[in-house]
C-alpha cells in the first residue's frame, strides 16, 4: 500500500473528527493526572501544554511493537529505526532530534550521554504500568536534553493486598516471552516486584540498500533480561520513603557485512532512593539520590571502525524539590546536582565526565476560568558555564467546554561527548543548542469526549548538524499544526489524530538551506478503535505517514507508508485473558532509515493472568 499523498490538505482528517464529535454521547470520565508537566500532579483538563497519558491498558494492547512504536502511534511523536525490537532506534516529538527528548524512569533520567539520546531499546515494557508524554520546551523544569518534551515512564506500585500477575506470549519469528510480578501493601509497607525474558530470531534488520556493504541476509535475533523493585515504606504522618530498582540486559545482533555476525549487549541499570512527606501547613518535601547506567558492550564486529569493549554513561543526581500552596497557586522550588562519567574502550575521551549544579523555580495555579503556569532554571555546567531558560504557559475558559491556551518557552541540550570529543568525529569547538517554543492551542472537552488543536513554532539558534564534524547551524525552524481527539461512542473508544510538521534548514547561505531535516516525515495521520463487550474486546490501528528524506541534502528519499494493525481479547475468566495480535496485516515493507528494514506482517497469542 502507498502512502496517499498528504500535500497540505488537512480538511479530510479535520472533518473525520469533527463528525465522530457530531455523534458524540455526554459520559463523564475520570480526569487523568499528569505528574510530569509541572513536576506537581495536576489534572490534565488544567494544564495548556498538551499532554498524553498511555495506561497499562494500552500497553498490553501493544503486543509486538517496540517502545518507539507504541510512542510514535501518538500525535506529534514519529520514529525511526535500524531494524526491529532492540535495534537502535530514535523517537523525535514535533520533529525535533532523538537527543531533544528526556527520557525519566521514576523521576529518574536514562540515557546515553555520548551519544546524548535516550535510552529507549532496552526498557521492558511489562514493568511499566503508564508512560506520560509532556510536548514542547522542558528545559526550565528539566535542564539538558527536554528542549522538545519529556516521556516520563512510571513503574508498577504494590497495591493494598497481595497482587500476582504472569503472561506467556508467542508469536512470529520465534518470538517467545514470559514475564511475571508479585506485590504486597498493608499501608505501611509495601512491595513490586516484576520479571522478564524476551527472545526472538527477528528477521534481517538491514537489506541491500544499506550504505558501505553491511547488509547480511541473516536473522538479528533479540534476547533480553530484566527485573525491577519497588519498595515503599510509610513511616508516619503522610511521608513516604521509597527504593527503586530496575536492570536489563539485552543481546542483539545487527549486521556488518557478508557472513558477519556482529553481537553487542545492551546494559540498563537504574538505582533510586526518595523520601517525600510535609514539612509545615502546605509545605511538602521530596529528596532523591539516583543513579543510572547506561552501556553498550561490543562482543563482536567485522567492522574496522568498531572497537570491541564497552561504552559507558553513568549519571548520579541529588536533588531536593519544594512545593508550598500560595495564593497564586502552587510553588517550586528545586535544587538539583547532576554528574555524569563516561568511558569508552582503546581511546578515552579527552573530556570524560562533567557535572550539572541547577536551581528552578516554578508556579502553578487556576482560578475561576484561568489557568496558568510558569518555571525559571539557571544550570551552571562544567563544560559551557550557565545558562537561564523560563516558561510561560496561559489558558483561559472561553466556556466549560472551550479552553484557549498559548505558551512561549526558551530550552538547551548540550552537545554530546560523541560530538565533541569521539576520535576522528567531534568537534571540541561546538556549544549547546539554544531554542525558542510558542504555541497556541484551542480544547474541546465534553463528558468523554476531548478534541484539540495546536499550532506551535520553534525556533533554534546553534541547531548541531549530523554525520562526522559537526556544526552548529545558525539557524533552524519547525512549524507545524495537530489536531487529536478521544472519545468513547457506545461501546467503542476512538482516537485519531493528524499532523504537519514542517522542521526545515533555515540557514541561509548553508548548502542544506530549505531542505527537510532527515528521517521526519511532514505528514502523519493515526487511527485507532477499541470495542468491548462483555468477555471480549477487539481493536485496530491504522498509522500513516508520508515520505522523508534519510540525508540533509534531500538527495535520499524514503517512500511513505501506512500499517494497520488488529487485535482480539478474550477473558474467559475473572482472572485470564486469552489475546491475538496481528501487527502489520498487509505486510507493507518499509524503512525509517536507508537499508534497515522494519518487520513485515507478525502475529502473537498471548495469555494473561492477574489475581483478582
Amino acid at each position: 500500500m502507498s502512502l496517499f499523498r498528504f500535500k497540505r490538505r488537512a480538511a479530510a482528517p479535520a472533518s473525520l473528527m469533527l463528525s465522530l464529535l457530531a455523534t458524540a454521547a455526554s459520559a463523564q470520565s475520570p480526569q487523568q493526572v499528569s505528574v510530569t508537566a509541572t513536576r506537581v500532579p495536576t489534572p490534565v483538563n488544567q494544564l495548556v501544554a498538551e499532554v498524553t497519558v498511555i495506561d497499562r491498558a494500552t500497553i498490553e494492547r501493544s503486543e509486538g511493537r517496540t517502545l518507539v512504536e507504541l510512542l510514535s502511534q501518538q500525535a506529534g511523536l514519529q520514529f525511526a529505526s535500524n531494524g526491529g525490537l532492540g535495534k537502535s532506534a530514535s523517537v523525535f516529538i514535533r520533529g525535533l532530534e532523538s537527543r531533544h527528548t528526556l527520557l525519566l524512569v521514576d523521576g529518574m533520567r536514562v540515557g546515553s550521554a555520548t551519544l546524548g539520546t535516550p535510552s529507549l531499546d532496552n526498557l521492558p515494557l511489562e514493568a511499566v504500568e503508564r508512560i506520560e508524554i509532556v510536548r514542547g520546551p522542558m528545559s526550565s523544569l528539566y535542564g539538558n536534553g527536554a528542549l522538545g518534551g519529556v516521556v516520563q515512564v512510571f513503574t508498577r506500585q504494590a497495591v493494598q493486598g497481595l497482587s500476582a500477575n504472569a503472561k506467556l506470549s508467542a508469536g512470529s519469528n520465534e518470538f517467545g516471552q514470559l514475564a511475571a510480578g508479585v506485590g504486597f501493601g498493608n499501608g505501611v509497607f509495601d512491595v513490586a516486584v516484576q520479571a522478564q525474558h524476551t527472545d526472538t530470531r527477528g528477521v534481517s534488520a538491514t537489506n541491500p540498500k544499506v550504505p558501505f556493504g553491511n547488509h547480511n541476509p541473516d536473522r538479528d535475533g533479540f534476547r533480553q533480561s530484566a527485573g525491577s523493585l519497588r519498595l515503599g515504606w510509610r513511616p508516619g504522618a503522610d511521608w513516604r520513603v521509597e527504593l527503586l530498582a530496575l536492570g536489563s540486559t539485552g543481546l542483539s545482533r545487527i549486521d556488518d557485512g557478508p557472513g558477519a555476525d556482529a553481537r553487542a549487549e545492551l546494559h540498563n541499570r537504574l538505582l533510586g532512593l526518595t523520601a517525600r512527606g510535609p514539612v509545615l501547613g502546605s509545605w511538602r518535601t521530596r529528596v532523591s539520590l539516583t543513579e543510572t547506567v547506561d552501556a553498550y558492550d561490543t562482543l563482536a564486529s567485522a567492522s574496522a571502525f568498531t572497537d570491541l569493549g564497552v561504552i559507558r554513561t553513568r549519571s548520579q543526581q541529588a536533588s531536593w524539590e519544594n512545593t508550598v500552596a500560595t495564593p497564586l497557586g502552587t510553588a517550586l522550588v528545586l535544587l538539583e546536582r547532576t554528574d555524569e562519567k563516561v568511558a569508552r574502550p582503546v581511546t578515552p575521551f579527552v573530556e570524560s565526565e562533567r557535572s550539572i549544579d541547577a536551581l528552578a523555580l516554578g508556579l502553578n495555579g487556576s482560578a475561576a476560568a484561568h489557568n496558568w503556569q510558569a518555571s525559571l532554571r539557571r544550570d551552571r555546567n562544567s563544560q559551557f558555564g550557565g545558562v537561564t531558560t523560563g516558561a510561560v504557559a496561559y489558558g483561559y475558559a472561553l466556556t466549560p467546554a472551550w479552553l484557549l491556551g498559548a505558551s512561549y518557552g526558551t530550552s538547551q541540550t548540550l552537545p554530546s561527548f560523541n560530538q565533541l570529543y569521539f576520535p576522528g568525529f567531534g568537534s571540541p569547538n561546538l556549544l549547546p543548542e539554544e531554542g525558542t517554543h510558542a504555541e497556541l492551542s484551542l480544547r474541546w472537552t465534553a463528558g468523554e469526549h476531548r478534541l484539540r488543536a495546536a499550532w506551535y513554532d520553534y525556533r533554534y539558534r546553534g541547531f548541531i548538524s549530523s554525520g562526522p564534524q559537526p556544526v552548529n547551524l545558525p539557524r533552524v525552524e519547525i512549524d507545524g499544526v495537530t489536531l487529536g481527539y478521544e472519545g468513547r461512542w457506545r461501546d467503542v473508544d476512538l482516537t485519531a489524530s493528524y499532523d504537519h510538521t514542517d522542521p526545515r534548514n533555515a540557514t541561509v547561505g548553508n548548502a542544506n538551506y530549505g531542505k527537510q531535516l532527515a528521517r521526519r516525515a511532514k505528514q502523519a495521520l493515526r487511527l485507532g478503535a477499541d470495542w468491548q463487550a462483555g468477555a471480549w474486546s477487539a481493536g485496530a490501528t491504522l498509522s500513516a505517514f508520508s515520505y522523508r528524506y534519510d540525508n540533509a541534502a534531500n538527495t535520499t528519499r524514503l517512500g511513505g507508508y501506512g500499517t494497520l494493525d488488529l487485535r482480539g481479547e478474550w477473558a474467559f475468566s475473572r482472572q485470564a485473558r486469552l489475546g491475538l495480535r496481528v501487527n502489520n496485516v498487509a505486510d507493507k515493507g518499509y524503512s525509517t532509515v536507508l537499508g534497515y528494514d522494519q518487520p513485515g506482517r507478525e502475529a502473537f497469542v498471548t495469555l494473561r493472568w492477574v489475581m483478582k
